[in-house]
């Protein structure tokens, strides 16, 4: 069925004719159509599915005859990434229309957001918490919103966004639409979908999301300690050319990343510590070919969109299947093919079985055969958070010991040597429980490492 079937404007179908797209994907076809009318949709679509085209051509649409000068559609979307990716599939679909757009996300300064706002982009595309903190604005009351668009709201939901976007919803305007994307239906975001929509369209609800078509997928059992060693020789390879990684902490990434360049593997990183111009140069030095790996966290699992992504590895085995799918659907996008490898260490096994029982399939296992699984391991990969605790405690007590000398060479109250023993021992007088001896500074020894929120 070609796109011409569908009523799309002409406009529209000139620039999806000028992107090469010749018919619509499954999501497509299913959504578009009712959305077209008004109706509100609910979808549950896998990633790579071409679902963002599925409600942006029916906004894009809807908007064209317009007024201008006032935001009439706004799209939540759990990520930076994700966000960016949308603008820019909005303006190849909108090109011979006068339809604008903006992104409002974190990790970048909210004054271009605010001149986005007060000039009345049609569609504000935005990550909740960043819009939250403009909201508190009158310029971004959105009172003439018409159409409203969550866009893996299970994704958000994991992030914690849940609180907000009901928030959110209570501060906007009623609507003329709503439509409703979500690859996972988990018993919040039904709820959510009952208080949000009115008689919605159903599309794929009932069916879980698995990968897509196109992915060949396969498992590599490796120690752990040789999961580096591995993937560089995977990569060492001529097939591996465009690889993204998957790993399960940012301190490993950043670990994994160091270790291919050291190797004279092209590599860059990308995750939740790093700032939003590292990470948009990080992905476009990849969508470029300047480097051969990208190493994530899962903060990238939605929101990449690379044409023609060959390979995706699972470094670290998912914790939940739904992370897996949409570590994978990062390849075979929009009905393509690719390669998705999961390197499993013995302890991870347990989680690879709930994978399997969730895609209802069983992963094949690869062997590779001249590569040495008994070698002696490289230095470790990543250092255990026990680990870096103690040895930052350790140069703290360290530091405590030499202001404490210090002082004791200036004042000569007591010797360096009963200092330094105070300081590191807990006793009164001490730095290890609380009080600082003599010199040493305000909040030394006192900060916290609790887990941080994000990734």
């Amino acid at each position: 069925m070609p796109f011409s079937t569908l009523n799309l404007h002409p406009n529209l179908l000139k620039a999806i004719k000028e992107l090469g797209f010749a018919r619509p994907t499954a999501i497509q076809a299913d959504s578009i159509p009712p959305a077209l009318e008004g109706r509100d949709v609910l979808a549950c679509a896998m990633t790579g599915s071409g679902k963002t085209a599925a409600f942006l051509l029916p906004l894009i649409q809807h908007l064209i005859d317009a007024p201008r000068g006032t935001t009439k559609a706004l799209v939540l979307t759990p990520t930076r990434e994700l966000a960016a990716q949308i603008l820019e599939d909005l303006q190849d679909l909108a090109v011979h229309t006068p339809v604008s757009g903006a992104i409002v996300i974190g990790g970048v300064g909210m004054g271009p957001q605010e001149h986005a706002f007060r000039r009345g982009v049609d569609v504000i595309i935005a990550t909740p918490g960043r819009l939250m903190d403009h909201m508190k604005q009158p310029y971004a009351k959105l009172p003439k919103l018409e159409y409203l668009v969550l866009d893996e709201a299970d994704r958000m939901l994991d992030m914690g966004f849940l609180p907000e976007i009901r928030r959110i919803l209570k501060a906007l305007p009623p609507r003329k639409q709503t439509m409703f994307f979500s690859a996972t239906m988990p018993p919040p975001i039904a709820e959510l979908t009952r208080e949000m929509l009115k008689d919605p369209v159903r599309i794929a609800v009932e069916r879980q999301a698995g990968p897509a078509v196109g992915i060949t997928q396969a498992v590599y059992p490796v120690p752990q300690e040789l999961k580096s060693v591995l993937l560089l020789k995977l990569l060492q390879g001529d097939e591996m050319k465009d690889t993204l990684v998957f790993t399960r902490t940012k301190h490993r990434a950043n670990r994994l990343a160091d270790f291919l360049v050291k190797h004279n593997i092209k590599a860059d990183r990308i995750h939740g510590n790093r700032s939003q111009a590292q990470r948009t140069a990080a992905l476009s030095a990849f969508k470029e070919g300047k480097v051969q790996v990208l190493v994530a966290t899962d903060i990238a699992a939605r929101g990449i969109d690379i044409s023609a992504l060959g390979h995706v590895v699972n470094f670290d085995v998912p914790l939940v299947p739904e992370d897996y799918i949409h570590r994978v659907g990062r390849t075979a996008r929009a009905e393509a093919t690719g390669d998705a490898f999961t390197f499993v260490a013995p302890d991870e096994e347990s989680d690879l079985r709930r994978i399997e029982a969730a895609i209802k399939k069983r992963l094949s296992r690869i062997t590779v055969p001249d590569f040495d699984y008994n070698a002696k391991p490289p230095a470790r990969l990543e250092i255990p958070i026990a680990d870096r605790i103690r040895d930052i405690r350790a140069r703290k007590q360290q530091e405590r010991a030499r202001a404490a000398e210090k002082a004791a060479r200036r004042g000569g109250a007591a010797s360096p040597a009963s200092r330094a023993q105070g300081a590191g021992s807990g006793r009164p007088g001490g730095g290890g429980s609380g009080a600082r001896g003599p010199g040493a500074r305000s909040g030394s020894g006192t900060r916290s490492f609790g887990p941080r929120r994000g990734r």
